[in-house]
């Protein structure tokens, strides 16, 4: 059984209090959720691009399962995505990330300022 954060009146609007840049932040923090995601952006982080190919050889996962989870992350605007010929190639946003770093650490700020 799931539970929903919406009201009961408005099934498909957002809470009222979430703000739009924390709409943003919760779906970066969503794509970042699995841990197939996490090892991918981590072998990704460690070259300039990769393909989808080089990704399934380092993690061991169904083509189909690898090319999902880059979708999220694309998705998500943490990797790049570029069209190069028969391959297309990934990249980690590096800007995108410092974001979502920036978010924690100031979400951790506010939660223990003791406000």
């Amino acid at each position: 059984m799931t539970e929903s954060l919406t009201e009961p009146d408005h099934p498909t609007s957002a809470p009222p209090a979430c703000a739009p840049d924390s709409r943003a932040v919760a779906a970066r923090f969503a794509a970042l959720s699995h841990p197939a995601r996490i090892e991918i952006l981590k072998h990704l982080s460690a070259s300039s691009s990769c393909c989808c190919r080089e990704v399934v050889e380092h993690l061991d996962l169904a083509q189909s399962t690898v090319s999902q989870h880059l979708k999220i992350l694309v998705e998500a605007g943490l990797v790049r995505f570029e069209p190069d010929r028969q391959r297309s190639r990934y990249e980690v946003d590096r800007a995108a990330l410092a974001d979502v770093s920036a978010s924690v650490a100031a979400l951790v700020i506010s939660c223990c300022s003791g406000r």
